[in-house]
């Protein structure tokens, strides 16, 4: 099955969506903070910053592919976008192999979940979509 690109935008937005309420869900304890981020989080302090930062880095990339996918009409140059696109695709190659090292077994499966999104990332970017 070939994937194009408006359809891999469409399956990381809805991806995103389940992310950002997980990561809601952990600021507002419901799941335990401690499964997150490595296992490495030792105070609230600490998780709310992670948290919030994460939250919004989900956002931002959910707008860039708001922007891309042309849902919204908001416009940054396209060049713009698929230079983000491509901070992102490095940022979630690099959180892979970090999930690979995490100290907590879900932490380790959500290997899975960032090379898919660096992998619809690249079909997104790659060549023939531009």
């Amino acid at each position: 099955m070939k994937i194009g690109a408006q359809k891999a935008i469409k399956i990381m937005l809805g991806l995103l969506a389940i992310v950002i309420v997980l990561h809601l869900l952990i600021l507002i304890k419901v799941i335990p903070y401690k499964t997150a981020w490595g296992g490495r989080l030792q105070t609230d302090e600490q998780m709310y910053m992670f948290e919030t930062i994460s939250i919004s880095v989900n956002l931002l990339l959910s707008f860039i592919l708001l922007m891309k996918g042309r849902y919204i009409q908001f416009y940054i140059k396209e060049k713009i976008q698929n230079i983000m696109l491509w901070i992102f695709l490095i940022l979630f190659i690099l959180n892979t192999v970090g999930n690979l090292f995490a100290q907590t077994n879900i932490e380790k499966l959500f290997a899975i979940l960032t090379l898919v999104f660096a992998f619809l990332i690249w079909v997104v970017l790659r060549p023939k979509n531009n």
